[in-house]
């Protein structure tokens, strides 16, 4: 039994165009046609065909219910559907490659994530747009919320608030609380980074790599390199290479120039990369050709920007021994579907209290490794339509998280 969510326009209600005026979109757009009404519903999980049926799922009989969770607490995670469905929380401040457009025009986008979460890990998703950008304003609503949920997915929140908001939210809840656009394109970059290594012969320890972007994922990727043993890193934002001798740093970068670059690199992008291993985009922009040129024989470069890769692909093949993007055009690509369903899936499947740097290092270590002995230079990464990713991080994260004592079951 599925209880629809209406569109309150109907087929032909007019649309209000661009200069206020009623303008029809094209039934015919694929698009169009596909989000018209939306992307999801609510459906019950249980039958209500008769007044019997009725009073188990509603009154009289929820009351025992609601009498025993206020007894007992701990027991809603067994009697509602709070322990297996996450909240998909934006202020549209920075949707996907479109920067900051407000609330409802993020929905198309937190829909799609919710459904992703559903098809790729079997996790009900709620999407969660707010009327608001100030960091106490969100934490004090997300928390206000959270009462209803198992986990917490932060999604398109601009830099830098996104990383104070995380954090505190972290700090003042008991459920698991995430930024996708920070640690799930870290996880996806560092198991894309794993095999790549392994298919040169080379352990990750023995690279350095450059990180073009120091917002949200750029700050994510570095720390998760460091995390993980990468033998040096360095980030560089509009103005350059963050470096601790800048006297412009925010408190963020600040940190992060007292983690990388122990090379004590200065100056340009463009000079970082002179003999780098690695090359990793998140920020846009183009790469000059001959930047890439000047790096290290059989290097690797990931240029994950969407829809225009910092590097196209067919300038990086000169150069580059494996070639990632962002984009399901070219091979290899780095997309966060492949992360973020199995993590959840993982830490609600043991209730965790919240999602360690253990629990993502597993879960990348666990999406490299299916790739097993396929491994190639444009498979590096599997597809996200590959039936073995969900399963494999989902186990990996909910074993690590009993590992580090953050499981509650």
């Amino acid at each position: 039994m599925a209880a629809e969510i209406v569109n309150p326009r109907s087929e032909s209600a007019d649309r209000t165009g661009p200069e206020g005026g009623a303008e029809p979109l094209d039934p015919f757009d694929p698009v169009f046609a596909l989000h018209r009404g939306g992307k999801m519903a609510v459906q019950a999980t249980v039958p209500v065909r008769d007044k019997d049926d009725l009073s188990l799922a509603y009154t009289p009989g929820v009351a025992r219910v609601c009498t025993a969770i206020a007894e007992q607490p701990e027991l809603v995670n067994d009697y509602t559907w709070k322990s297996s469905v996450v909240a998909v929380v934006t202020d549209g401040t920075a949707v996907l490659g479109l920067g900051d457009i407000g609330p409802e025009a993020s929905l198309p986008v937190m829909e799609g994530k919710a459904i992703l979460f559903k098809q790729f890990g079997g996790v009900d998703a709620v999407p969660i747009a707010l009327a608001c950008t100030g960091v106490d304003e969100i934490v004090e609503t997300v928390v206000r919320l959270a009462p209803s949920f198992g986990g917490v997915n932060l999604e398109d929140i601009s830099a830098p608030r996104c990383f104070e908001i995380e954090r505190r939210l972290q700090d003042a809840l008991d459920i698991p609380v995430f930024h996708d656009d920070q640690h799930g394109t870290a996880i996806v970059t560092l198991a894309a980074l794993r095999n790549a290594a392994r298919l040169s012969g080379r352990d990750i320890g023995e690279l350095r790599a450059v990180i073009s972007g120091a917002g949200a994922a750029g700050v994510a990727i570095a720390k998760m390199l460091v995390e993980a043993g990468i033998g040096d890193v360095a980030v560089a934002d509009r103005k350059g290479v963050v470096s601790a001798d800048r006297g412009d740093l925010t408190d963020v970068k600040r940190e992060l120039a007292s983690l990388t670059n122990k090379a004590g690199l200065s100056g340009s992008l463009e000079d970082a990369l002179d003999g780098a291993d690695v090359f990793i985009g998140v920020s846009g922009g183009t790469v000059p050709e001959a930047a890439v040129a000047s790096m290290a024989k059989g290097a690797f470069v990931f240029a994950m920007a969407n829809p225009n890769p910092e590097v196209h692909p067919d300038v990086a093949h000169k150069y580059a021994a494996v070639v990632a993007t962002g984009r399901s055009d070219f091979p290899n690509q780095i997309n966060n579907v492949l992360a973020f369903p199995g993590i959840f899936a993982g830490a609600l499947q043991v209730r965790a209290s919240r999602i360690t740097e253990g629990m993502k290092l597993a879960a990348a270590e666990a999406l490299a490794g299916v790739v097993g002995e396929d491994l190639a230079a444009d498979y590096v990464i599997p597809s996200p339509f590959d039936e073995r990713v969900a399963p494999a991080v989902t186990a990996a994260v909910a074993a690590a998280a009993r590992a580090e004592g953050v499981a509650r079951r």
